[in-house]
């Protein structure tokens, strides 16, 4: 049997029989027939189930063969992400590669072939028992209606109270969880949330003395920045305690606890707060869900004065609904993550850019102008992967071992639904009209990009 000499340091696999090891080849030869990729799949111990036929970019490593039927015979990618969990799958170089070998696969084969290749997974023993998941990032156990109020909280702190040390890890100094824009291919990640930040503030025409809403304002990096640089007073919320505790104590650390406050206040409970001048939404819109965009608008529409403006920065999904072998295919190599929906992000929606446009017009809100930073974001994730790839001894100390790898394999593959295509991520500037029918915005967009700050 042919094998290859492992600097990972060869883990004992538990025993198992020549014809197991020989139809795990014979499965991943199928996979693979007609596919030229520089990747390699091998088990822990050394054994080559393939070797790549052009030059190597990253290397499928799998405990032990039956990790193979776990995940042919599963209809989604949930068995291969809770092997990556549990550390039974991984994947040695680059990770996007690896994913666009298995996009490749998924175009190229036939629904007739996956049949087969599922009947000859059956004939593998059957995987050892699964292991709980030590450190307990578990599946999102979550109680109630889709979105009510209480589910959302749940679903908000399963994600982002993981730890405020491990966010920290990866993210920039001001602890922006959203999409930077790189004016060059140099800006470090901090240059480019900052440059973020201030293109928000020129799109809202902001001007000091005025009233910004942050809903979803994460660790309250937009808001300090405006707070500071455009001297106006912000109002943050957001449904995650540790975010709110952090903010809270950055904000008196920087001396703006004045003019920058955070509240733990959902979307739907704005009213309390009174009018505002101008609202921003960053990276909000995705937990919304499409039933509940009109609400959503509706609420930030009610809370802005006439004339005010609202930044809408979300994530869309740029896929028309697959039909025919397509969808078939997407039974073995799904394009909606079941593995995300149950371990990184639950209840999770993108939604189509029409129908988000809608929701807002229909509130009462005029658009403005629509900008896509799809490639800023595949760039952003490409920097927050390898930050946290750079610490990550420190990251499994702190989170253990499952949340670490769910995360490095959940970056990357964001990384790579941008890069394709399959994802956008969209600046929607939206303008309430004044009683007389005006958008308080100027005739062309030239003040956003040159000239001083608007705020100064």
């Amino acid at each position: 049997m042919p094998t290859i000499a492992s600097e990972r340091g060869a883990k004992k696999l538990p025993q198992r029989s020549v014809e197991g090891v020989q139809v795990a080849q014979e499965i991943v030869r199928r996979v693979f027939a007609g596919v030229h990729a520089g990747i390699s799949v091998v088990l822990a111990d050394g054994t080559v189930l393939r070797e790549p036929d052009e030059p190597l970019e990253a290397t499928i490593v799998l405990n032990h063969p039956a990790v193979l039927r776990a995940l042919l015979r599963r209809t989604s990618d949930l068995g291969a992400g809770e092997a990556v969990a549990r550390g039974d799958l991984d994947v040695e170089g680059d990770i996007e590669r690896g994913l666009a070998a298995m996009d490749l696969v998924a175009d190229t084969r036939t629904p007739k072939e996956w049949i087969a290749i599922a009947a000859l997974a059956a004939k593998l023993s059957a995987p050892p028992r699964e292991p709980p998941i030590r450190d307990g990032r578990g599946p999102a156990r979550l109680r109630g209606r889709v979105h009510s109020l209480q589910r959302d909280r749940e679903v908000i702190a399963y994600h982002y109270d993981v730890s405020n040390d491990f966010y920290a890890l990866w993210l920039d100094d001001s602890m922006t969880y959203s999409c930077a824009y790189f004016k060059d291919q140099a800006d470090t990640l901090d240059r480019a949330q900052r440059n973020k930040h201030d293109l928000i503030c020129r799109k809202l025409r902001l001007r000091s003395g005025e009233r910004l809403l942050d809903v979803g304002c994460g660790w309250g990096g937009l808001a300090r920045f405006a707070a500071r640089e455009y001297g106006v007073s912000v109002v943050g919320v957001t449904l995650s305690r540790r975010q709110a505790e952090y903010a809270q104590a950055r904000n008196a650390r920087e001396g703006l606890e004045r003019r920058c406050r955070v509240e733990l206040l959902d979307y739907r409970e704005l009213a309390a707060l009174g009018p505002f001048d101008k609202a921003a939404s960053v990276g909000m819109v995705e937990h919304v869900g499409d039933a509940n965009l009109g609400e959503y608008f509706d609420a930030v529409f009610r809370a802005l004065v006439p004339g005010g403006l609202f930044l809408n920065h979300g994530i869309i999904t740029q896929q028309a609904k697959a039909t025919g072998v397509r969808a078939f295919a997407e039974r073995f190599f799904p394009r909606r993550s079941r593995f995300t929906e149950s371990y990184v992000f639950p209840d999770g929606e993108m939604p189509h850019l029409p129908v988000m446009a809608e929701a807002a017009q229909r509130a009462g809100f005029e658009l403005r102008d629509v900008e896509n930073l799809r490639e800023h974001y595949t760039q952003t994730l490409r920097h927050w992967a390898q930050r946290l790839a750079a610490r990550e001894a420190a990251a499994r100390s702190i989170v253990g071992d499952s949340t670490y790898n769910v995360w490095r394999f959940w970056l990357a593959g964001s990384a790579h639904s941008f890069a394709i295509g399959r994802l956008g991520v969209v600046q929607m500037l939206l303008a309430k009209w004044t009683a007389d029918a005006r958008a308080l915005v100027p005739a062309t967009r030239a003040d956003i990009y040159a000239g001083p700050r608007a705020g100064k």
